[in-house]
């Protein structure tokens, strides 16, 4: 792996690498597919440990930013 440079706030390249992939997933016409395949995965055998990773998650989060608006 290549030594990234210091960018300032943030790591733009990475941000922009991650949002050209999520553009071109996005226009794949792969995003419905992915969806019920997810949609599978929640209610199908891997729903146990879909769970647990979940609580595992949520218990090192430092919760919920207060200046975020809940939709």
């Amino acid at each position: 792996m290549a030594e990234q440079k210091n960018e300032g706030e943030g790591n733009h390249t990475a941000a922009r690498q991650y949002n050209d992939a999520q553009q071109k997933f996005a226009k794949s016409g792969k995003v419905e597919q992915g969806a019920r395949d997810a949609e599978k995965a929640v209610d199908g055998p891997e729903a146990e440990s879909l769970r647990k990773a979940e609580e595992a998650g949520k218990r090192h989060a430092h919760g919920e930013d207060p200046q975020v608006k809940q939709r």
